[in-house]
């Protein structure tokens, strides 16, 4: 069976796996859990006991990867040719490794007081005001690294085909835009042009129409939606 990507939404940082997957070009599936439905669906715990996405049920024997930087090295590994990922003991493949780490640690966990101002369960409307300003303070910090980083570059790495990294980045930097936090665009042009780039690639708009629950084709490798009662079943057989 081919691998399926457990994807959540709305807006999760899952949707880089679906870019690199349809970057990839190789046979895959997706099976959507909808965060906001409380509780999941306890059947995904056989996939992830932590119960969060992205997940990837591996082809073959079943085994499933957990964690972005996890998977996306793995589709990243299979994607060498493509310029997704790189081989393993060249510096390349260690400049990978290292901005993954970056953009799944400090980057992504900027938005953490945004996100738990937006939930506000059980926090006074001060505290939340507060956590959304240190929230921003830390969001601004690490789009002006990414900024210099980018400079006049196409890509995260500098070369002329984007890697895995670049699914992530897009993925998770929208967020300020979901947040309102401030105009990308004027702040930070390098990461506005970084995002348009992704978002209006044929992936970036298969990735994002797929979000949205809408019925697309992608590139050729996407070979439909599976539930979790299919994969639970064919887990038990």
């Amino acid at each position: 069976m081919e691998p399926v990507l457990f994807y959540g939404v709305p807006g999760g940082c899952s949707l880089a796996s679906i870019i690199a997957l349809e970057w990839l070009g190789q046979p895959y599936k997706l099976c959507r859990i909808e965060m906001l439905e409380q509780p999941w669906p306890p059947t995904f715990t056989r996939f992830n006991p932590r119960m969060k996405t992205p997940a990837l049920r591996l082809g073959g024997g079943g085994a499933s990867l957990t964690e972005s930087a996890a998977i996306l090295q793995h589709i990243g590994g299979r994607g060498i040719k493509q310029g997704l990922g790189f081989r393993q003991g060249t510096l390349e493949f260690d400049r990978l490794a290292e901005m993954l780490s970056y953009l799944t640690t400090d980057f992504f966990a900027a938005f953490a007081p945004l996100w738990k101002s937006y939930e506000g369960q059980g926090l006074s409307e001060e505290r939340k005001q507060q956590m959304r300003a240190d929230g921003l303070a830390l969001v601004r910090h690490e789009f002006g690294h990414v900024e210099r980083m980018l400079g006049e570059r196409s890509w995260l790495l500098g070369g002329e085909a984007p890697t895995v990294a670049d699914a992530y980045l897009f993925a998770v930097s929208r967020w300020a835009d979901y947040h309102q936090l401030f105009d990308t665009q004027a702040l930070f042009p390098a990461i506005h042009r970084h995002a348009e780039r992704v978002r209006n690639s044929p992936a970036g708009r298969f990735a994002l129409e797929i979000e949205e629950g809408r019925n697309v084709r992608g590139g050729g490798a996407f070979r439909g939606h599976v539930t979790l009662d299919e994969l639970a079943g064919r887990l038990v057989a």
